[in-house]
């Protein structure tokens, strides 16, 4: 089953803080819904384990997470997948661009595709995309927050 997800954060960050923040795990780790751990394995990867609960289940993620399309600090794609045993598995990715707004705000838009399988997208779509929207507006928002208090 796969979905769409698109949204922009208005972040009080010049370009250059947000795009480091996007590239730094312990930041990341702290705006993941449900990170338990993130740590760099090279500049461009990194190995994460989450704790999603969606509906009645809820599972733990152990998965990779690798930065590709690299146009340093304007954008790239963030590609990740991760296995939750008997609850399935989730893979996807998203496009995120940075655009300065002013010297000292950042407009992040991004576009975000996802795949689950298992029990899991037995749940059924609805469920599901409400419950990725959550997440993906959880984690901009919470990554916002963080960077623009910092």
């Amino acid at each position: 089953m796969a979905l769409v997800i698109e949204g922009e954060e208005h972040i009080a960050a010049p370009l250059q803080k947000v795009w480091e923040a996007l590239n730094d795990p312990e930041v990341l780790k702290a705006t993941i819904p449900g990170c338990q751990s993130l740590e760099m394995k090279s500049p461009t990867e990194m190995a994460a384990t989450v704790v999603l609960k969606i509906g009645p289940i809820k599972a733990t993620f152990n998965g990779e997470v690798t930065l590709k399309n690299l146009k340093p600090p304007h954008s790239y794609t963030i590609q990740g997948e991760g296995k939750g045993g008997i609850a399935g598995f989730a893979k996807g990715g998203a496009d995120v661009t940075l655009t300065s707004d002013g010297p000292d705000a950042t407009v992040l838009k991004y576009a975000a595709k996802a795949d689950v399988g298992g029990k899991i997208a037995q749940l059924g779509s609805r469920l599901i995309e409400s419950t990725s929207k959550k997440l993906a507006g959880q984690f901009f928002s919470k990554f916002g927050e963080k960077v623009g208090a910092a």
